[in-house]
């Protein structure tokens, strides 16, 4: 943007040039496109599934560091270890076993509700009410499930503070599926049982890659949820890839306004 001159030789008033009005239209009319095509790729979906940590709500709220700051805190007193001999197993269990508490379980013995009660009990303050979210979710024709490799009562809290937990017809926990966790092909089919699923077109979202491709078997249209919060493997391979594995169907940075185009009418 230039400034030109005006009829009055004391004021110089900026204005846009053809190209930035051209620019701009460009960038709307392609906008408006692609949420007219995301409506109709989704326009049969009656089944909505959301993990909730970094999904639900964005990962710079740093929530989920707090858990995993826990489960260190947690093998730490449980194995006598310092800081950083903790985290290396933590971080071994949770890559070999899917989560840490699948590999406590089968490697130490440890009983789950104590674990989970134990690094579920964090700060939600830097949780803020999300209305848009919450006014998008609402939106969505067909049921609605949070699928979580957390508690019911972790997803409930988070859910409340975000203020979408009326939204839902369910939860469904690790202890739900028995402990098995997500990617666990097992974990998905206990979940479609539970939601009785059926042949129901679905939607999942999901933060995690490696999660959703036993969703994307099932036949379930998979969205990745990014963001700069980068822990497994799986996620900093994709950083580094150049385009979506075939089981991620499409990506989003902003879930609201990711929800907001599908609803688009």
């Amino acid at each position: 943007m230039r400034a030109r001159a005006s009829a009055h030789p004391s004021e110089s008033l900026p204005v846009p040039e053809a190209e930035d009005a051209d620019a701009a239209a460009a960038t709307l009319v392609e906008a408006a496109a692609e949420a007219a095509q995301l409506a109709q790729a989704f326009a049969d979906t009656r089944l909505w599934i959301f993990d909730l940590d970094n999904t639900l709500y964005p990962a710079e709220c740093n929530l989920f560091a707090q858990i995993d700051q826990r489960m260190s805190g947690f093998i730490q007193k449980l194995l006598g270890l310092d800081h950083a001999a903790a985290r290396k197993v933590q971080k071994d269990l949770y890559y070999h076993y899917g989560t840490t508490l699948a590999g406590l379980m089968a490697e130490y013995g440890v009983k789950p509700e104590e674990f989970m009660d134990y690094v579920h009990d964090i700060d939600l303050a830097p949780v803020s009410p999300m209305p848009e979210l919450d006014a998008a979710i609402a939106r969505l024709e067909g049921r609605k499930f949070i699928f979580t490799n957390g508690s019911t009562r972790h997803a409930e809290r988070v859910a409340a503070k975000l203020g979408v937990l009326d939204r839902f017809d369910g939860i469904f926990d690790i202890a739900a599926g028995n402990y098995v966790p997500k990617p666990k092909p097992e974990s998905f089919s206990a979940f479609m049982r539970y939601c009785e699923g059926g042949d129901c077109k679905a939607a999942m979202f999901e933060d995690l890659p490696h999660n959703l491709e036993a969703a994307h078997a099932l036949g379930i249209k998979t969205v990745l949820v990014r963001s700069d919060y980068l822990d497994h493997p799986s996620q900093h391979a994709l950083a580094a890839a150049t385009a979506l594995p075939p089981y991620i169907h499409y990506e989003t940075d902003d879930l609201t306004r990711f929800l907001d185009s599908i609803a688009a009418k």
